[in-house]
């Protein structure tokens, strides 16, 4: 059975940057299941596993535009340091929005925090060395829910 859209995957894999460095792996960790074709990857790696098939290996390098996306310098902002109410902020921090979107600070000074909405992956070249473990057909509950329930396809 081969990867294509509707079925479940199953997949380790470890993400480098262009130097090389280890950005995330699976390894040592149960693998990575997603529902393919229902953008639960970024597109140039589901774009990469279309046809692969249990046991097989690939390399898939993403460029930034089927990855993270280029960095939007308007996702960029000063909020005043009040609107944290008080907390101690540090630079690295991650706060969710009241949208649900994941903004870091990347500089805080005395009146104000600089927050950047990007992915921190985003203006990356993303490279993926991957293995297939396991393709299944998705069952109805998943394909009605957009994402895999688990490893036999239960919550």
């Amino acid at each position: 059975m081969q990867i294509s859209k509707h079925k479940v995957a199953a997949i380790h894999y470890t993400l480098r940057d262009d130097a090389g460095n280890i950005l995330d792996s699976s390894q040592e960790r149960d693998p990575l299941y997603y529902l393919h074709g229902k953008g639960n990857l970024i597109p140039g790696m589901e774009e990469g596993l279309e046809g692969k098939a249990k046991g097989d290996k690939a390399k898939i390098d993403v460029a930034p535009e089927k990855g993270y996306g280029k960095r939007n310098p308007q996702l960029i902002q000063e909020v005043p340091i009040k609107a944290f109410g008080g907390q101690k902020i540090e630079v690295g921090m991650q706060f969710e929005t009241n949208q649900g979107e994941l903004i870091t600070v990347t500089q805080v000074g005395p009146e104000t925090v600089t927050v950047d909405g990007n992915h921190p992956l985003a203006d990356q070249n993303l490279h993926f060395d991957v293995e297939v473990v396991e393709v299944r057909d998705a069952t109805p509950d998943e394909l009605a829910h957009g994402h895999v329930h688990g490893p036999g396809g239960h919550h």
